[in-house]
């Protein structure tokens, strides 16, 4: 139980420090937007400067793909659309419950607009209980309920290929009759990959909730790497032969990618070269953990700039992001920009292909901006699947009762939690 009053007395401080913290960040904005407009009289100078001189910095810093004072405006969505977006939920393996397995639920979202159809709101349930693959993943280091998380990304990437597939399948055939069945009848319960000609003549966006750029692959051995990567990649190429273009929308974005960007006009130095400059000084004075004169805007977030130079409805310019694991991408490298959806600044992401293609941007911006408004504030098709995904406190048990049912039809003994399992569910107290 929380102790509020205890509580209370370590909060004192939060108000007088707040305060100190709002007019830093005042003057860390001051200096960001001339670093800014320092940035856009030259741009074409640092650009270079940052592809000659990539490889020496110390930070990951976007490349701009438009001129650092557009400010494009977001057009409106056409009245016919279709969304689907997918997300991940899990039940956890724990060795105090009666069967060591996990379980990946992917909540699936269909939603059709201007086209009187029925949407798919449900989710695709897999258990996982083969030692193959509870332990697979020891033999790199890495523990059970992470490769859980990793293979949940997996999911969620090819179920969403897969509603990809049929959403052009079903456009693509001739309406038999005016009240349909639902669509959850009709989608097979695993994916496959058919290639297909075919491409969605009616604008249709597929949204993930979060980064398209998977940071935890950079400390996975290159086996691990291999085993989730390339499915995920796939996908993506069914949605770009498809037509339909992939966002990856990120809420409250840490990002600092398009700030580091600003570093290079903020450096004292002619060369950007940090190594040389920076990191031997701070070595030799033993300050590894000095500010460099260049970060004179940190801990400053993307967001935080973009939210006072962009007004509701419009976007930043193109970024490419370069972050070091994006070289495992291949021809799939990662673009975003910011968008003022009103209620904040969301960070949009999408492969090349999508930022490459006029007409499949636009699209995308269009229909992610529409679906933030219909959600008050965040996608709706985001929120639907996380709400379809999500496995609460009864589904758990639920799943456990019927592993249980089905372990004493099979013969199995003595089928029960551990003692300290269930001792942590009573309580005396």
């Amino acid at each position: 139980m929380l102790d509020l009053t205890k509580l209370a007395q370590q909060m004192q401080g939060i108000s007088q420090y707040l305060t100190q913290e709002t007019a830093a960040t005042r003057l860390r904005l001051e200096r960001a937007q001339q670093m800014l407009q320092r940035a856009t009289d030259r741009q074409e100078h640092w650009v270079d400067l940052r592809q000659t001189w990539g490889d020496r910095l110390s930070f990951t810093a976007a490349e701009p793909l438009e001129p650092l004072h557009w400010r494009p405006s977001i057009a409106a969505v056409p009245p016919l659309h279709t969304v689907i977006a997918t997300d991940g939920s899990q039940i956890a393996p724990n060795h105090h419950e009666i069967a060591y397995c996990y379980l990946i639920n992917v909540g699936r979202i269909i939603l059709h607009y201007g086209q009187n159809r029925l949407p798919l709101l449900d989710s695709l349930p897999e258990v996982f209980y083969k030692p193959e693959d509870l332990y697979i993943s020891r033999q790199w280091g890495i523990r059970t309920e992470e490769w859980m998380g990793y293979r949940r990304t997996v999911s969620e990437a090819t179920v969403l290929a897969e509603l990809g597939a049929v959403i052009v399948t079903s456009q693509a055939e001739p309406k038999k009759q005016k009240s349909q069945t639902s669509a959850a009848v009709q989608l097979p319960l695993a994916p496959s990959f058919a290639p297909s000609p075919a491409i969605a003549p009616i604008p249709t966006l597929a949204m993930v909730d979060g980064s398209l750029i998977y940071w935890f692959l950079e400390g996975l051995p290159l086996e691990a790497r291999d085993r989730l990567l390339p499915p995920v990649l796939q996908a993506w190429d069914q949605l770009r032969q498809l037509g339909i273009p992939l966002v990856g929308y990120v809420s409250a974005s840490r990002s600092g990618e398009s700030l580091n960007f600003l570093r290079l006009p903020a450096c004292p130095y002619d060369t950007p070269d940090c190594n040389t400059h920076c990191n031997r000084h701070a070595i030799a004075d033993d300050l590894s953990n000095a500010a460099a004169p260049c970060q004179i805007f940190e801990p400053l977030k993307d967001t935080t700039l973009w939210a006072i130079e962009l007004e509701p409805g419009q976007r930043s310019p193109l970024w490419r992001s370069s972050a070091s694991i994006l070289q495992s991408y291949g021809e799939q490298a990662i673009y975003f920009c910011y968008l003022h959806v009103g209620t904040e600044i969301a960070r949009v992401e999408f492969p090349a292909w999508v930022a490459e293609d006029a007409n499949l941007l636009n699209s995308a911006l269009s229909l992610t901006l529409a679906q933030v408004q219909k959600g008050y504030g965040y996608p709706v098709a985001l929120a639907e699947a996380h709400n379809q995904a999500v496995v609460r406190g009864g589904d758990r048990t639920r799943f456990f009762a019927l592993l249980e049912q089905q372990m004493i039809k099979a013969g199995l003994t003595n089928v029960a939690t551990s003692y300290k399992e269930a001792r942590k569910r009573g309580s005396i107290a």
